[in-house]
This record gives structure tokens, C-alpha cells and sequence, in this order.
């Protein structure tokens, strides 16, 4: 029996208008079987299996190494395409990476796995690193399972392909395996330089790092929530345009963050689920993740990981002392719990894949007046819009306007703009909404 089962929306066969009653543009929702526990178990134990993934690892031993862990990972992504007719494509990226914790150099590849979409250019991407590490991020010999960190993520994003595997979504799904995180993001900063090379359009980048275990540091158990990471000013923007976000009030609802607040939104409608806790930094305080290359070059990009974490079971030799058990093993994880994470990534893919990209630009103005004007860019293959707002004092929308068709501006009547933020995604034929873009000043072209 499944878990619990996630809600997936369905875009129509043949664009229909966007009703302008908000609630009569509810997406088509269908089911699939939830994540499977077993699956994903026996996925991590697979990974284990190699002793270790470190990054500088032999790459020539069939079994053991982060050679051998690659090619079971692009094993396991043609496996998945075979049951769909060659849908999803393994490619294979790397690079030469030199840096203080690799002096003589390392090749990082990825592996990856491309569901394309009927707009092979618009992209979603979903990743994980599967390179672990014990207390010397140095020593690439000692066993290393990397079970939490970050094999976790890894079934994770099989999982996910093995459930969308079967559908045609707009945009393409990448699901990408990194290597390197340990020793300075390599991997996310090869796909993210890969993405701008290739011109892609990356309307969200998911990485779940560490989301297997529900039993923290101490002994807490948290099994009812996971955190999700975003940043607020943009990594990307430069001093001017951060200055222009704070004086429009915009800190909290940039590209990553709506993507988290859309996170937050899709979580709540899994029956049995997580609660999702945004969290208003980019990562955990003074620490990163395979997100950040993205959020450099202005790709909306979030972390997921567990709500307790465990330090006595990351980045440590296999010992105990004193009655303490150490190491990233098996042992310290919660695989229903890591089927519920798996679930709302997936739904989260679903929903972004198919809805169209987000308006590039929004604008309000109502100076002096009791209305505001909202305009935006027109979105190719919008069916129409959805204008979002709140009093500025709240941090999530409130209220919400459909737009039909080609029509790309509207008047709020009595919302007056120094009172109120104002926000416009798009939408679907068949109702799936994009992330919101957030409405400030009108650009000076």
C-alpha cells in the first residue's frame, strides 16, 4: 500500500480559456503511487555498497570508488528509460577542478538524466551530490558510506524520475548526480556553467542535500517537517538592482523565495505530508550547498534538508566512543520520512514542468491614488495570468485575480500601492501556475 498518494496537475490536450474566478481554474489533479520506502532503501544500500564516493576516489575499480557509484547511477537513469521508451537520456558532463582540498587536481563529472519536454530549452532541474566523506575531507580511502549525506538525495532524485518517467511535461526535467560538493560545489558549479553555455532557461533548481533522517543531535526526533532553504536578495544582482529590491519592499519574495513559498504551498496539499519550513537563508548559517552556483548565475534555486540534523552521523571515521556511534550509516535513517520529502519534490516538479515560465517582468504604479496598475510581460504559451496580493505587512498572498488570454495589465481597485506588494505568475490551459514574479517599478527601457 502507498504511503500516501501526491497530487500531480495535468495540463489540458487543447488550451482552453483561464476562467477569471480563481477557483474555477483549479488544475485537473490526478494520482500517482507515492515514492516508494523500499525503493529508495534499497538505492542508498546500493551506494553504500561502494565503501566510499569520495571525489578523488579510484575511478577504475567496478566496485568500490566514485567511478564505480557514476556508473551505477547513469546505470540506474537508462534502467528508468528503458520502462518509457528511451524517454529520458543519460549524458555525462566533467570537468578538471583544482582547489585547496584538490592541489594536484580532480576530474568532477556529473551524471545526469534529460526528460525532455515539449520545450527542450526551458528546464527544471532536480539534483544531489554522491560524493561522501569521513573526518578528513582529505583521506579518499577509508569506507565512507555518505548514507544521510548524501546518498539520501541521490534515491531521491532516481525516485523522482522513476515516477515522472512516464509523462510528457512542457518544460524538460534534468535529474542531475553530482560529485565534488565536498570540496567546493564542483559539480553544481559545472551543470550551472553547462546551463548557461547551452542557453537553457532554468525556471527552478531543487537540491536536496541530507534528507533522510528524522532522529537528531541528542536524540530529537522531527519527523514532521523538512526545511527548505532560499535566499531573499539575489546573489546574482548587483548593488543597484539590490537597492532597488529594498526600496520596493521585494526582500522576500525574489525568484528562490517564491519558489519556496510555492514549495510551502504544494507541501500542504499532500494528505499525511511535511510541514515545510521556510527557511529565509540561502543555507544553514555559514554553510553551502550545490544550490549556491546556481543562485550565482540568477537561476531560482532552493535546499531541502531534514528539520533535526545529526553532526555525530556527518563527515566522520566510522567509530564509537563512549557508547556514541559515528559515521553516516545506514542505520540513522527514516525512509518513510525520506518518501514524504521525495513526494513533495515531486509534486513540486509537476507542477513547475507544467505550468509556463514565469512573466520576466512586473510592474505597478499608483502613485497618489487609491488604485494600483499592474503590468507584466507576456509569457509564450500562457493560456493567462494570475495577479497575487497582500497588505505588506503579510508574508504570503492573500488575494488573487485571474486575467484571461493575451491581456497583460489590470487595475486593483481600492489596493492602494503604498499599502500593498503585488505579484503575477502564468498560467497553464489546464491551470498550473508558474512562480510569481514580484512587481516593482517599471523598468526604464
Amino acid at each position: 500500500m502507498p504511503i500516501f498518494a501526491i497530487p500531480l496537475l495535468l495540463a489540458a490536450a487543447a488550451a482552453a480559456p483561464v476562467a477569471a474566478d480563481p477557483a474555477a481554474a483549479a488544475p485537473v489533479v490526478t494520482r500517482l503511487p507515492a515514492p516508494s520506502a523500499p525503493r529508495l532503501k534499497a538505492d542508498v544500500t546500493a551506494m553504500v555498497g561502494f565503501g566510499t564516493r569520495h571525489t578523488a576516489s579510484t575511478t577504475t575499480d567496478p566496485r568500490r570508488g566514485i567511478g564505480a557509484a557514476r556508473t551505477w547511477a547513469a546505470r540506474r537513469f537508462t534502467e528508468i528509460g528503458a520502462t518509457c521508451g528511451g524517454c529520458i537520456t543519460v549524458e555525462r558532463i566533467a570537468r578538471n577542478f583544482t582547489g585547496v582540498r584538490a592541489p594536484t587536481g580532480v576530474v568532477v563529472e556529473d551524471v545526469l538524466g534529460i526528460q525532455r519536454g515539449r520545450d527542450p530549452n526551458r528546464v527544471v532541474i532536480i539534483g544531489a551530490h554522491i560524493d561522501s566523506r569521513v573526518t578528513d575531507v582529505m583521506n579518499a580511502v577509508s569506507d565512507a558510506p555518505g548514507a544521510n549525506d548524501n546518498a539520501s538525495g541521490v534515491a531521491l532524485v532516481l525516485e523522482a524520475a522513476r515516477l515522472l518517467s512516464q509523462r510528457q511535461f512542457d518544460a524538460t526535467i534534468v535529474y542531475a548526480v553530482f560529485s565534488g560538493e565536498e570540496q567546493g560545489l564542483w559539480g553544481a558549479e559545472l551543470l550551472a556553467d553547462t546551463a548557461k553555455a547551452r542557453g537553457w532557461q532554468v525556471s527552478a533548481m531543487l537540491n536536496n542535500d541530507i534528507v533522510g533522517n528524522t532522529v537528531g543531535q541528542g536524540g530529537i526526533r522531527v519527523a514532521d517537517k523538512v526545511r527548505v532553504f532560499s535566499e531573499g536578495i539575489r546573489a546574482s544582482e548587483d548593488l543597484v538592482a539590490q537597492q532597488a529590491r529594498r526600496a520596493e519592499g521585494g526582500e522576500d519574495d525574489g525568484p528562490s523565495r517564491a519558489l519556496a513559498k510555492s514549495i510551502d504551498d504544494i507541501a500542504r496539499g499532500i494528505p499525511g505530508g511535511l510541514d515545510v519550513m521556510i527557511d529565509r537563508r540561502p543555507d544553514r548559517f555559514g554553510r553551502g550547498g550545490d544550490h549556491e552556483p546556481f543562485l550565482k548565475l540568477g537561476y531560482p534555486a532552493v535546499r531541502f534538508s531534514v528539520a533535526a540534523e545529526n553532526w555525530d552521523r556527518q563527515h566522520q571515521d566510522l567509530r564509537t566512543e563512549k557508547g556514541v556511534v559515528f559515521g553516516d550509516t545506514i542505520e540513522g535513517m527514516d525512509f518513510p520520512y525520506l518518501a514524504k520529502v521525495t513526494a513533495i519534490n515531486v509534486a513540486t516538479l509537476v507542477r513547475i514542468a507544467s505550468a509556463p515560465a514565469a512573466p520576466d517582468d512586473v510592474s505597478i504604479a499608483g502613485a497618489l491614488s487609491r488604485d494600483t496598475s499592474v503590468k507584466w510581460t507576456a509569457v509564450p504559451g500562457a493560456a493567462g495570468y494570475r495577479v497575487r496580493w497582500r497588505r505588506n505587512d503579510m508574508a504570503t498572498w492573500t488575494d488573487t485575480r485571474d486575467v484571461t488570454g493575451t491581456e497583460t495589465e489590470t487595475v486593483l481597485v481600492q489596493v492602494p500601492v503604498d499599502d500593498t506588494f503585488v505579484g503575477v505568475s502564468a498560467l497553464s490551459a489546464g491551470g498550473a501556475e508558474s512562480l510569481v514574479t514580484f512587481g516593482g517599478r517599471e523598468r526604464r527601457r
